[in-house]
C-alpha cells in the first residue's frame, strides 16, 4: 500500500481539538479555528522555498494540500484541514507529522507561538439585511451564513444575532484566535497595553477585552468550547 493509500483510509476520520491537543509528537503544530497550524524559521528565503517544494511534493503523493504562506525574511506558514469532511482529521495529523519531519530534517525552527487567526464580527438583529452589503464591498462569498474570502486571504466576517439593539457598547469587534498556550498571555500584554477586560466570563473560550475608547477584541481559544 502507498502512503497515498495510507492517508486517504484515514481521511474522514474526525479528530477534536481535545483529541489532537493529547495526541505525541506535533509540538510544532497548533489547534485554530478548526485547522492545525505549523510556523516555521527556515533560515533564508531559499531555503523556505526548498521547504515549501518538499511540502508541496509530499502534499501531492497524498493527494491532501495545505495551505502555504511564505514571508520574508525565511518564514513558512502551513495550514491543515479536511475541506471534504469539514474539519480536522487524521489525514491532517499524518500529513502534519511528515511536514514536521521534513522542516527539522532541513534545519527549520518551529514557532508554534506565533500563530493566530483573525475574524470580525458585526452585532445585528437581521444578518439576512446587511449581510449583501458586506458580500459586494468585501468581494466575499457566503458559507453557512458568514462570509468568506475566496481567495482565503482575508479574515472572515460572521454575524453575532441580537435579541434588541446594542446601544450601550459597539456592534462591530475583532476577534483574535490563538493557541491556548498563548491565550492568558495575550489578554495580560493587552491589559498592559492599556485595555481594560469587559468580561471573563466565557474564558477559556474567550475573553472580550476593549481599548481606551471603547473598541472591543475577543482573544479566543479552543478549550471549553
Amino acid at each position: 500500500m502507498t502512503n497515498a493509500d495510507q492517508l486517504g483510509d484515514m481521511e474522514y476520520i474526525a479528530v477534536t481539538a481535545d483529541e489532537f491537543a493529547a495526541i505525541d509528537g506535533l509540538t510544532d503544530w497548533r489547534f485554530v479555528l478548526g485547522a492545525i497550524h505549523a510556523d516555521f524559521r527556515t533560515g533564508s528565503f531559499q531555503a523556505a522555498a526548498d521547504l515549501v517544494s518538499a511540502i508541496a511534493a509530499a502534499a501531492e503523493l497524498a493527494e491532501h494540500h495545505p495551505d502555504i504562506d511564505v514571508r520574508y525574511p525565511d518564514r513558512v506558514r502551513v495550514a491543515l484541514t479536511t475541506h471534504a469532511a469539514g474539519g480536522l482529521t487524521a489525514l491532517d495529523v499524518e500529513l502534519g507529522r511528515e511536514i514536521s519531519t521534513m522542516a527539522a530534517a532541513s534545519g527549520a525552527v518551529a514557532e508554534p507561538t506565533r500563530l493566530q487567526a483573525t475574524e470580525f464580527a458585526i452585532d445585528t438583529m437581521d444578518a439576512d439585511r446587511i449581510r449583501p452589503f458586506w458580500a459586494a464591498v468585501l468581494g466575499y462569498v457566503d458559507k453557512d451564513g458568514s462570509l468568506v474570502d475566496p481567495v482565503r486571504s482575508g479574515p472572515p466576517l460572521w454575524f453575532q444575532p441580537m435579541h434588541e439593539p446594542r446601544t450601550e457598547r459597539g456592534r462591530f469587534h475583532v476577534d483574535i484566535s490563538v493557541p491556548d498556550d498563548v491565550a492568558e498571555q495575550r489578554v495580560a500584554d493587552a491589559l498592559a497595553a492599556g485595555g481594560t477586560l469587559v468580561t471573563d466570563r466565557f474564558a477559556r473560550s474567550w475573553w472580550v477585552l476593549a481599548d481606551a475608547d471603547g473598541n472591543e477584541a475577543c482573544v479566543c481559544t479552543w478549550p471549553d468550547r
